[in-house]
């Protein structure tokens, strides 16, 4: 009779014996520099030896050194398929890491609650470190990751608020586009998010334009918010069941005389269903985009927007990322890059205006 084969250890067996994360467990088994306490590194190897773990090939593999690739995760597919923001910061990324003998993996985190997903993909993958684009507020995982000291850079607000990150003041840049609204003559105006409002740069942009309303003395309506889903058809259904919601049926007098959308690919379908439901835009409706995309200024009519520098910031990205990578850890901080209104005719005005 064959003895009982022992069940394989794995390195969750040793980070609950060591009373730390899996996350932990795989950088000081890869030997990798994440600034992880010396106590606590010996800790787990402790822990290791007493169980007999053995690694795995890939893990052993992993160890031996860095595969020069930067990660850049998106934390919803959708937003690959369908905004058209992410092909501008993609593109200035890629030069950078290629100017510094990287390569770059565009990923997505289908469910980034699901406990591993940062990981496994670092595991997986075989990357360096990574730019994560608009993260969740409630993302614990990519939390804990960059509390290990992982090399990780968000464009977008971090769970948590700590980590490096990169973005514009999204509240302040869609309180401007609510104020030039308001101060065009505009007094009842609706708010289009371009996705979940747990992704934190709709939240931040949803607080811009409540917080314009509210200064001026114009009351928060829930019922004139919704949001869409990344994509152009996602803003015209959105705009649709709002207009539906409020009873307008085509060719009635438009229920809102303003709509603030969370980006631009957003607001090309708002444009299509208020067209389609007979409301002229800017007569009826002003509209304000987010970001400045190139067909921005080629829509009928041309769109009202807040530039974002998309070019600029994922350059920078991309850079603190692999300076990060490349000479190890450093305080982290919070960089603000600046976005400006432009003026078109879809808000009926030719010049940014300010409110009294």
């Amino acid at each position: 009779m064959s003895p009982t084969r022992r069940p394989r250890v794995t390195s969750h067996m040793v980070a609950q014996r060591a009373g730390v994360s899996r996350t932990t467990v795989s950088f000081v088994l890869n030997a990798r520099d994440a600034g992880i306490p010396a106590g606590t590194r010996a800790r787990v190897l402790q822990a290791a030896a007493e169980l007999g773990y053995v690694p795995s090939a890939a893990a052993r593999t992993l160890a031996s050194g860095r595969t020069r690739t930067l990660g850049f995760v998106v934390c919803d597919a959708h937003h690959l398929l369908t905004d058209a923001f992410l092909p501008r910061a993609i593109f200035t990324l890629t030069q950078v890491a290629h100017e510094r003998g990287f390569r770059v993996l565009v990923e997505s985190i289908d469910d980034p609650r699901r406990l591993h997903a940062y990981l496994e993909l670092v595991s997986a993958a075989r990357i360096d470190g990574m730019v994560v684009m608009n993260p969740r507020a409630d993302d614990a995982p990519l939390a804990e990751l960059i509390e290990s000291g992982y090399p990780v850079v968000t464009i977008g607000r971090p769970p948590g608020g700590r980590g490096h990150q990169l973005d514009v003041d999204n509240v302040a840049a869609e309180r401007l586009a609510t104020e030039h609204l308001l101060a065009a003559g505009r007094r009842r105006l609706a708010h289009l998010g371009y996705g979940a409002p747990g992704y934190t740069t709709v939240a931040q942009r949803l607080a811009g334009y409540r917080e314009a309303l509210e200064v001026h003395g114009r009351p928060f309506d829930p019922g004139l918010v919704a949001f869409g889903n990344y994509s152009a058809a996602s803003g015209r259904e959105a705009t649709l069941e709002l207009l539906g919601r409020l009873g307008h049926h085509p060719g009635a007098p438009a229920p809102f005389d303003g709509l603030v959308c969370g980006n631009d690919t957003v607001a090309l379908g708002a444009l299509t269903a208020l067209r389609e439901q007979r409301l002229r835009v800017p007569q009826d409706v002003a509209v304000v985009g987010f970001d400045d995309i190139p067909i921005a200024a080629h829509t009928c009519p041309p769109l009202t927007t807040v530039r974002s520098p998309l070019l600029e910031m994922g350059e920078a990205a991309g850079r603190l990322a692999l300076d990060l990578i490349e000479f190890g850890a450093r305080p982290a901080r919070a960089q603000t890059l600046q976005a400006t209104l432009v003026v078109r005719a879809s808000c009926g005005t030719e010049r940014p205006i300010t409110p009294a």
